[in-house]
């Protein structure tokens, strides 16, 4: 199985921002090295990373700046994801290089982008007033009064409601934190969660989502761990499991897992991103 080059890694080492287009600087990690502990099936999930880069601009045939918002969205059935600071320093090299139109840019970040990730990514650049989507109407349960002991991922702690009621809709908590695995700096999110079928105790899914604090892993892997963990435990007939990561080095990665395939998942923003 393949492995991450730590020589080549970029993340958490002193990187000479090049302002002159690269495609080389994309460093892609194999997804298979975040599945090896987890009950992970990847034929049977659906779903795919949404990136947001807001500091992507480059020049114009005049030699103007262009500046937009670029939405990025890698399919998870890829084999990689991309090391985040390596992304950044690829979009930086563009700020210092001519484009005569933006279907140029938008043309050679897919195509760098599908070639590092080893899947069809799809790349939108927005002008920079976009709005962007509404978040889906969720219960929120960060106020529920409970005890916390476990600060390493516990899927133990999940029990299912005892009630005889099914639940359809969407939780969500703003208390999602876990650590990189490289530089051990915290990553801050949002996790939104729709059910279909057994009622889940909501008090053990908070204790659980808590549990992730002091784990290390990357987002789309901290995603999946909490996407496997609630398919094995609970009978439901629908899941998805969407993370909304805090911006960091102009970019937010915002992973969504679904045992259904989806179309078009809204692209939402919050307030700490």
């Amino acid at each position: 199985m393949a492995t991450i080059d730590s020589v080549a890694n970029p993340l958490g080492k002193v990187s000479e921002y090049k302002d002159e287009y690269d495609a080389s600087l994309l460093f892609p990690i194999p997804r298979a090295e975040g599945r090896k502990d987890i009950a992970y099936d990847a034929d049977a999930v659906y779903g795919e990373d949404i990136w947001n880069g807001f500091e992507v601009s480059w020049l114009n045939g005049k030699g103007k700046p262009v500046v937009r918002i670029g939405e990025f969205r890698l399919p998870s059935g890829s084999p990689n994801i991309i090391e985040s600071k390596s992304f950044k320093l690829y979009l930086n090299s563009f700020n210092q290089t001519r484009f005569l139109t933006e279907e140029q840019v938008q043309e050679a970040m897919e195509f760098d982008l599908s070639k590092a990730a080893g899947g069809a990514v799809r790349v939108v650049l927005h002008p920079v007033d976009h709005t962007f989507d509404y978040a889906p109407d969720a219960f929120c349960i960060d106020e529920l009064d409970i005890e916390v002991a476990d600060y390493a991922p516990n899927a133990d702690l999940l029990i299912a409601d005892q009630s005889d009621d099914r639940f359809e809709g969407w939780l969500c908590s703003h208390l999602l934190k876990s650590n990189c695995p490289v530089t051990g700096q915290p990553d801050w999110g949002s996790l939104y969660i729709k059910f279909a079928g057994e009622r889940v105790c909501q008090s053990s899914l908070l204790a659980y989502v808590i549990s992730m604090r002091q784990h290390q892993g990357f987002h789309e892997q901290c995603v999946e761990r909490i996407y496997s963990d609630l398919m094995q435990r609970f009978a439901l007939d629908e899941l998805i499991v969407c993370a909304r990561y805090v911006r960091r080095g102009g970019l937010d990665i915002n992973p969504v897992r679904s045992n259904k395939p989806i179309k078009g998942f809204p692209n939402f923003r919050l307030a700490r991103q």
